[in-house]
């Protein structure tokens, strides 16, 4: 049963735990350099860096490199407790004959003995070949690539997002294929772990019940990252990773969690989530990091070719109106004031698009910002509460927004509902013909919901009450993207199973976005 509070109600008992728990809650906080002295490890018994590498956040001269030592690795050679000097180098050749960058970084045990370096002085869009070394034993190598400069007339970047990959319904093959193609930029939407098993036909094992504590959240980041074809995507280009609920609890809200935790008890659990996830994932430090909020929406510039706008909707939002699920409108829903996306992000995203001058101007964020109604028996009208259906006026707010600064070629990158859409972003989805003011590419999940089909009768309903909705599909799988000054080129790449390994990919549906056209089109 979820707990409903008031807006004010919440609101007020939200600002008196973060000042009641920052003090003890802070003591989870993260740290990006370990106090005190690193150890130099001569030899080890075995591969240290079992969880691969990668890279993240590119900027047009750094980039984060990222790996993990393997503690049980370290236990064995009786260094579990201690803070371990890692080396890294970087080259613009894959054999390392010449070498760009190196240096070292300490893991500490208080972050799992993972390892973030933040690499500048390197050139801009730049190819770079990257490894670690601790001791005797070394990493494998790493590509990534850096940002062009802001002002640099690129003529072609590629990227792939995908999102949802519970574990336990199967493998991840799309990754496999995706790690083939060499992308200039990975983007993951969220729900890169699962907090629990949901469902019956489990392929593959979740280790012990739903987690809790941050070193029940290290142990399922352990077996996600353990996955060969995600350590292939990994390594094959620089990832930009923001997070939905399945990181922390399924569909919480702030403070509000789906099931009878309470605010404060939910609030310890985001502590340990959230470190966790920065533990595991290639991005800097975020700014402000403090108990159990952490600030990650941020801005990436590549060129004038593309502005990423990389959004947080779990952590800020108000609860679920109406109870959750697909409801219909009640007068909660209708509040005004209700936000997704809260208050200082909203502004910040604003600001930012009454400046706006790339040629793409990008959401990277989770749940379906397009209206996505269905009917019920009575020929009511059903709102998916937990999209952005359920937040109407602020969405809204910022779609009239686009239209009033006429914000250069809008769109919105999606995950989170396990299934491929195309749609146009409308000033008003429930009249046909209404002004289009961008375009939303939602991607299917990498494994979530097991084998998936073509073509549900809930795909079929839902496009037929959606005109603005072009397209649906419910295999897994991922978008291919290709952005050039003219065109926006979205892949949607499909496999056939994920329940047994080996599956082929192929190129399901092509749509295009035009510059100066907003919305989509077949391809």
């Amino acid at each position: 049963m979820v707990r409903t509070y008031s807006r004010r109600e919440f609101l007020n008992r939200y600002s008196k735990m973060l000042t009641f728990l920052a003090p003890s809650l802070a003591l989870g906080g993260i740290t990006p350099f370990a106090h005190g002295a690193s150890r130099r490890i001569s030899s080890l018994q075995a591969d240290p860096f079992t969880l691969g590498v990668a890279s993240g956040d590119p900027t047009p001269d750094a980039v984060i490199l990222w790996s993990r030592l393997d503690r049980e690795v370290l236990k064995e050679a009786g260094h579990e407790d201690q803070a371990i000097q890692v080396d890294y180098e970087i080259s613009e050749s894959s054999n390392f004959q010449q070498i760009a960058r190196s240096g070292s970084v300490v893991a500490s045990p208080e972050l799992g003995h993972s390892v973030h370096a933040d690499i500048r002085g390197l050139d801009s869009d730049t190819t770079y070949f990257y490894r670690w070394h601790v001791g005797d034993a070394t990493s494998q190598a790493g590509r990534t690539k850096t940002a062009p400069r802001a002002s640099a007339n690129k003529q072609e970047f590629r990227l792939a997002f995908a999102s949802c990959q519970q574990y336990d319904h199967g493998y991840f093959t799309a990754y496999q294929h995706m790690a083939e193609e060499n992308f200039d930029l990975i983007v993951h939407l969220g729900d890169y772990i699962y907090e629990k098993s949901w469902g019956s036909n489990l392929i593959r094992k979740h280790e012990g019940p739903e987690i809790q504590t941050l070193q029940d959240y290290r142990n399922r980041y352990i077996t996600y990252k353990s996955d060969p074809d995600i350590k292939a995507a990994h390594a094959s280009a620089p990832w930009v990773v923001t997070w939905d609920d399945h990181e922390v609890d399924n569909n919480y809200a702030a403070a509000l969690a789906e099931d009878d935790q309470t605010p404060d008890q939910l609030l310890r659990r985001r502590v340990n989530a959230y470190q966790a996830w920065y533990e595991f994932m290639p991005i800097r430090l975020p700014v402000g990091r403090q108990g159990p909020d952490m600030p990650i929406f941020r801005r990436l510039r590549f060129g004038n070719l593309m502005e990423m706008y990389v959004l947080d909707t779990r952590q800020y939002r108000d609860n679920q109106a109406c109870g959750d699920g697909r409801k219909v409108s009640c007068q909660e829903h209708k509040d005004p004031s209700r936000t997704v996306l809260g208050q200082a992000q909203k502004k910040w995203l604003l600001d930012g698009l009454k400046t706006a001058d790339a040629t793409w101007n990008v959401f990277a964020q989770q749940i379906m910002m397009s209206g996505l109604r269905g009917v019920n028996e009575e020929g009511e009208q059903l709102w998916p509460m937990d999209l952005w259906d359920g937040y109407p006026n602020e969405r809204q707010q910022i779609l009239d927004y686009l239209d009033f600064v006429s914000t250069p070629n809008p769109i919105v990158l999606t995950g989170d509902i396990h299934s491929n859409w195309a749609a146009d972003l409308t000033l008003n989805f429930d009249q046909v013909n209404s002004k289009v003011v961008g375009s939303e590419y939602i991607g299917t999940s990498i494994s979530s919901g097991g084998d998936g089909q073509d073509l549900t009768q809930y795909g079929e309903n839902l496009l037929s009450n959606n005109p603005h909705v072009k397209f649906y599909n419910a295999n897994r799988g991922y978008v291919a993207t290709t952005l050039t000054p003219t065109l926006w080129k979205a892949d949607y790449k499909v496999v056939p199973y994920i329940t047994r390994k080996g599956a082929p990919i192929n190129v399901r549906k092509t749509f295009v976005t035009e510059v100066g056209k907003p919305g989509v089109q077949e391809g």
